[in-house]
């Protein structure tokens, strides 16, 4: 007996409404989501092929190269060692297919997410309908996501990506419009009052001051999006993710330790280069921040007045004084 029986409310049959709603999307938008399956697997495949066309020391190198360009050099020694012990692991390629699902699906979610924020910022009813369904889609457990992903696009690679730019999505949406309503007003009513149009202030003023909060957004969503590649595991994607399913199908408990730490790796460096390009001024030991500071100090051209020998060894700047001097 169930629990409706006791009760004076009938039953909200709201899951039978979902699933014929998922079976109209299939029925009627069978064309989208043949083009998002066949975009996505091209782009991911691609993206594959590129990390894995350079030998993996390569690429290791890369990785450093980076690390030590936005952060410091501790942090590429840290990375070289870390995806040294990848391949070590001998998990080079299911970490490529990792971190490329991932890169793919970041990109999709902050090309929607930050447009969004901005809407949302500047304008309050846009907010307070943006707002509830982020809050749904953040408290949703992320295997909810496999559900309609699978019914879309079946097993594999595809359902993977869509479940994870879902998952990956409300963060960025929040702190987008977090960064843009924390600009100081007085600072948008200075802009106003010199006449600066709307889309003028929103580019010249509230987005490069919210840039900070826009990219600890970027960040946040790239954290989930790893996190939600492990699971998409169980959709058949291949990476990390599958290997930790296949370690927990078999008991195979080496497979799942190594995979494991090849996603905690993938995850630091990630969070690390995503949070040093967010706050540049606190890594003054990075290629960037030295290249700056060297520029900033280079010897100009000094104004006028200063000594500045001639071929001949007479100084120009003294010698209208000597010869005002000889009269």
């Amino acid at each position: 007996m169930s629990t409706t029986d006791d009760s004076l409310l009938p039953r909200v049959p709201i899951g039978t409404w979902v699933d014929g709603a998922f079976d109209w999307i299939d029925d009627n938008l069978s064309i989208l989501l043949q083009l998002f399956r066949d975009v996505m697997t091209a782009v991911v495949e691609g993206l594959i092929d590129a990390l894995m066309w350079p030998p993996a020391l390569v690429m290791v190198a890369v990785f450093a190269l980076v690390a030590w360009l936005v952060a410091s050099w501790r942090l590429a020694v840290g990375t070289a060692l870390g995806f040294a012990l990848i391949i070590s692991m001998d998990i080079w390629l299911p970490a490529m297919q990792t971190l490329a699902l991932v890169i793919v699906a970041t990109v999709v979610a902050v090309a929607v997410a930050i447009p969004l924020g901005v809407l949302a910022a500047r304008n309050d009813t846009v907010s307070a309908v943006v707002r509830p369904v982020l809050d749904f889609m953040q408290t949703m457990p992320g295997f909810v996501y496999l559900i309609p992903a699978v019914t879309f696009f079946s097993i594999g690679l595809v359902p993977g990506i869509f479940a994870t730019i879902i998952f990956a999505l409300p963060p960025g949406v929040r702190l987008t419009e977090l960064g843009i309503r924390q600009v100081d007003r007085e600072t948008v009513e200075a802009g106003q009052a010199f006449g600066a149009s709307s889309w003028q202030i929103l580019r010249g003023i509230q987005l490069p001051l919210a840039v900070p909060t826009i990219l600890a957004g970027v960040n946040q969503v790239i954290m989930l999006a790893l996190s939600m590649a492990v699971i998409a595991g169980f959709t058949g994607a291949d990476g990390l993710g599958k290997l930790v399913v296949e370690s927990i199908a078999r008991l195979n408990t080496p497979m799942g330790v190594e995979a494991g730490i090849g996603v905690v790796i993938l995850a630091i460096f990630l969070d690390r280069v995503t949070a040093a390009l967010g706050d540049p001024g606190r890594h003054r030991g990075s290629l960037l921040s030295l290249a700056r500071a060297r520029r900033g100090t280079a010897p100009g051209p000094q104004p006028g007045g200063t000594t500045t020998a001639d071929a001949g060894g007479t100084d120009r700047s003294e010698a209208p004084q000597d010869a005002r001097a000889g009269v």
